[in-house]
């Protein structure tokens, strides 16, 4: 023995810190961590079309033309604490069917040429979706990206869902997801 040091005390601070690192990802996978939004088709059920990590209250906006006015319309979605999505706006240019203000839901204001409805936080928990067509172009917007479901599931039914994720798979998103699930064709 050299200068007072112990043959195997290197190998024990290696086992504690892989001990540590360890413990730490164990810990990361029970802790909660956030939302997976996930859109998948109804039939044939598949992978997710599109996977997106949401923290809670965090927005989500589909964007779509209406099939009968041609008008833009966005809707703004979030999901709270335990996994459930709710509509807190819908704002449109100009009044198409099934569209409009209800009486004791939200706000009504005036955006320039847009009618907003605001502070709706209407439940609407797990819902599914027809894909329209290329003109409808259904398309989720989500952190300045666009991913349009009207390229790669024009009528087709998709469900869109939310579920607690843990911290781990929240950091393996953050690290790893691109997003490219979903793309314009060009």
């Amino acid at each position: 023995m050299r200068f007072g040091i112990r043959p195997h005390h290197g190998r024990r601070w290696w086992v504690g810190i892989t001990a540590a690192i360890l413990s730490g990802v164990v810990i990361a996978a029970a802790l909660p961590g956030g939302h997976e939004l996930r859109v998948t088709a109804v039939r044939p059920a598949a992978r997710p079309l599109l996977v997106l990590p949401l923290k809670p209250g965090e927005p989500f906006v589909l964007h779509y033309y209406h099939s009968v006015e041609n008008a833009p319309i966005w809707e703004t979605h979030s999901v709270d604490d335990s996994g459930a999505i709710f509509v807190e706006e819908e704002r449109y240019l100009k009044l198409g069917a099934g569209m409009g203000h209800f009486p004791g839901e939200g706000r009504l204001v005036q955006r320039g040429p847009y009618e907003a409805i605001e502070a709706m936080h209407r439940p609407t928990g797990d819902f599914i979706l027809r894909v329209g067509a290329a003109g409808v172009d259904h398309t989720v917007l989500w952190r300045d990206r666009a991913f349009h479901l009207s390229d790669v599931a024009a009528h087709q039914a998709v469900r869109f869902s939310a579920r607690p994720v843990s911290k781990l798979r929240c950091a393996w998103l953050q690290l790893f997801w691109r997003g490219e699930a979903i793309s314009r064709k060009e």
